[in-house]
């Protein structure tokens, strides 16, 4: 499948593709902490939403704690909840100088790495995405995500040196997940979207830059997802990085965002994930989905509707359902 091609195709194909997968623990009957831990679980979980709902790809976690707990850092593990890094574990230049790049497969990579071979396996009739943060968001994690934009001004020298290594191990992380079939990868990199533009240049797309170029080929690409609130100041930034697809969160209008993004270039988004998805109800995800659609679509051929972030693991599959619907209801209105 040439896949640049196909997320140039989602929208004709009447599709969509939210971050979807953590709802699936209420589907198989299991907590968050046994999705995470468990890659027969987490395959099982993609396959359970694969034939649930016609999502235009099947698309791993967005945990964003896996890269950072592979480097050393505690994570925090709820069984309702999505994983959070606790603490930093650089916290000095020696320390940056001292970091060790983990093997992929380390703490919980190789089991991730596994279930996407496994879903690969199970889920046929669309490409399977999996999950990696960003080079940035995972430096951030490893230097404490406020210390990180101090340090971006005071220690700018011991941020690059974190941001190497951090890159270097993605760059073998991305091509475990090429080489057990995935699709592509979503590479979540929001702690940058809360960056001055300036420093976002300097320290995020170069590494991000980097990463895509040695990624993606004609059969496997690079969605990049960023829901930070300064996205559009950085917008020419981020375009840069020369992902096949980007997308963005509910912090920012995605009206907004689409006058900056070439009709070209493939643009998801944007709606709430704990706002509606999780919080809202069948009635209100439906008009919320139906009036950005209503709003967009007409005025751009390359935006495609989508979830703001990874959905919560609680939110009700009633409100999920309704979303699809929603998209159905539009495209069946309009032809489109």
């Amino acid at each position: 499948m040439y896949m640049r091609d196909w997320a140039k195709s989602i929208r004709k194909a009447g599709k969509t593709m939210p971050i979807l997968s953590f709802p699936s623990v209420s589907l198989l009957g299991i907590t968050v902490s046994e999705l995470i831990s468990d890659p027969k679980l987490q395959a099982k979980g993609m396959k359970a939403v694969a034939d649930r709902v016609p999502s235009a790809a099947s698309v791993s976690m967005m945990d964003l704690s896996v890269e950072a707990e592979a480097f050393g850092s505690q994570v925090k593990v709820s069984d309702i909840e999505v994983p959070t890094v606790v603490g930093a574990v650089v916290t000095s230049e020696e320390e940056a100088d001292a970091l060790e790049v983990p093997e992929v497969g380390a703490g919980r990579t190789g089991l991730y790495i596994e279930a996407i071979s496994n879903v690969c396996k199970m889920v046929d009739d669309r490409p399977v995405f999996a999950g990696v943060i960003g080079p940035f968001s995972l430096a951030g994690r490893l230097l404490d995500v406020t210390e990180a934009l101090v340090y971006c001004y005071t220690e700018p020298d011991m941020v690059h040196t974190v941001m190497r290594k951090v890159t270097d191990f993605l760059h073998k992380y991305i091509d475990a997940y090429k080489q057990v079939g995935a699709s592509g990868v979503v590479m979540a990199e929001p702690l940058t979207g809360i960056l001055s533009p300036q420093l976002a240049v300097e320290f995020s797309e170069p590494y991000v830059r980097e990463l895509v170029e040695a990624a993606q080929t004609d059969d496997f690409i690079v969605i990049y997802h960023n829901c930070g609130n300064n996205t559009i100041q950085m917008i020419d930034s981020i375009l840069r990085v020369g992902a096949a697809a980007y997308h963005f969160g509910n912090s920012i209008k995605m009206a907004d965002m689409m006058e900056k993004i070439p009709s070209d270039i493939v643009a998801m988004g944007n709606i709430d994930p704990a706002g509606q998805f999780r919080n809202g109800t069948p009635e209100s995800i439906r008009a919320a989905t139906l009036e950005l659609m209503e709003e967009l679509y007409p005025k751009y051929e390359n935006f495609v509707i989508s979830s703001g972030c990874d959905i919560p693991p609680a939110s009700p599959w009633e409100n999920i359902d309704a979303y699809f619907a929603a998209v159905a209801e539009y495209h069946e209105k309009y032809g489109m």
